[in-house]
């Protein structure tokens, strides 16, 4: 008898997905190039001389990020999944499904940083649905579809990644971790720490993106695969890039840049931080003459970054070097900010 369990908060883990998922997806179509898989944020359609990349995500909104920057973090988490992709994100398909208890200045209020964000980076919205419904509450009030278009020569995928090649880091860990609570309690920062350094915190906030990320990524045709390293943060991610690519990795962890602010919030709420969800935080693996070139082109951009590692054979496993010694990965299965921010409601 299979006892697998859902988890209570949080992603359902991959064994889950191997189970029950993976094995029924419909029709095959000679058309898809990249279908669901682990550690792979996007899809892939063929459709004439064209590549489509599109990802499906929630559309989140905190009302007490306030309205506007509560968009901001909804329309970069679903473009990002998109941008990942090596295509240019080009269009957005919103389905809100409101709380009857959102007001229409709100509303306004949402759909114009959605609007400003989308004109930024040159996206249309191309349909939707619009509505309010019993039963529907903050911070799921719907999903959307953001579709990236290109040829399938800027295609970015794990079939592209070769031994040897580097495994860059953006920001670091922690981002999305110490953006959200940060904002979410203030009160608990300042206790903590102090004024200054919950205004800090909340300043990770706007990191919480890799849309610039994969706009300098883009640029450099060494570039195999990107992914954003969100649930159970860069250990996560990492794990989830090489699982889907079938290859192995040695990160030397002394290598991993740690914001301080981030490390000082880690080591205040007593959480680890490479296991922490991190919105923003772009993993590249990219070919080993172009890894210093593309970490300069980061700097140039004001986006802090560094080579953390090399891509090995697939029966290396995932080592982690720290302090000269080597231990082989494993999923952290449960990412520590949803219990923090259970925990921190209730003190």
């Amino acid at each position: 008898m299979n006892t697998e369990k859902l988890p209570e908060l949080g992603k359902v883990h991959p064994d889950f997905f191997d189970r029950v998922i993976y094995p029924r997806l419909g029709v095959e179509d000679k058309n898809i190039v990249i279908g669901p898989r682990h550690g792979v944020d996007y899809g892939v359609l063929r459709v004439g001389g064209q590549c489509l990349a599109l990802s499906t995500d929630p559309f989140f909104i905190v009302p007490a990020f306030g309205f506007a920057r509560a968009a901001w973090f909804a329309f970069h988490i679903i473009m990002s999944d998109v941008a990942v992709s090596g295509l240019k994100p080009k269009y957005l398909a919103v389905d809100l499904n409101l709380p009857p208890e959102m007001t229409e200045a709100q509303m306004e209020e949402m759909w114009q940083a959605v609007d400003a964000e989308a004109k930024k980076y040159d996206i249309s919205v191309v349909t939707g649905h619009t509505a309010r419904y019993a039963g529907c509450n903050y911070p799921m009030v719907g999903g959307a579809t953001a579709i990236a278009v290109g040829p399938e020569r800027d295609l970015r995928g794990p079939h592209k990644v070769k031994v040897g090649d580097r495994v860059v880091i953006t920001k670091g860990p922690a981002i999305e971790t110490t953006g959200l609570l940060a904002v979410l309690f203030p009160d608990k920062f300042v206790a903590a720490g102090g004024e200054a350094f919950q205004k800090g915190a909340a300043e990770a906030f706007s990191q919480m993106s890799v849309m610039d990320d994969c706009a300098v990524a883009r640029r450099f045709p060494g570039v195999r695969v990107m992914h954003d390293a969100t649930e159970c943060g860069v250990w996560g991610g990492l794990y989830e890039m090489a699982r889907a690519g079938g290859y192995g990795l040695r990160i030397e962890q002394e290598l991993i840049p740690v914001q301080p602010v981030i490390e000082k919030t880690a080591g205040l709420f007593a959480f680890d931080p490479f296991a922490a969800i991190s919105e923003g935080t772009l993993l590249v693996i990219v070919a080993k003459d172009e890894a210093d070139r593309l970490v300069g082109a980061f700097g140039g951009n004001n986006i802090l970054s560094s080579v953390i590692g090399e891509v090995t054979a697939g029966n290396e496993g995932i080592v982690i070097v720290k302090d000269g010694k080597g231990t082989v990965l494993e999923h952290p299965r449960v990412d520590p900010y949803w219990a923090l921010v259970e925990r921190l409601s209730k003190e």
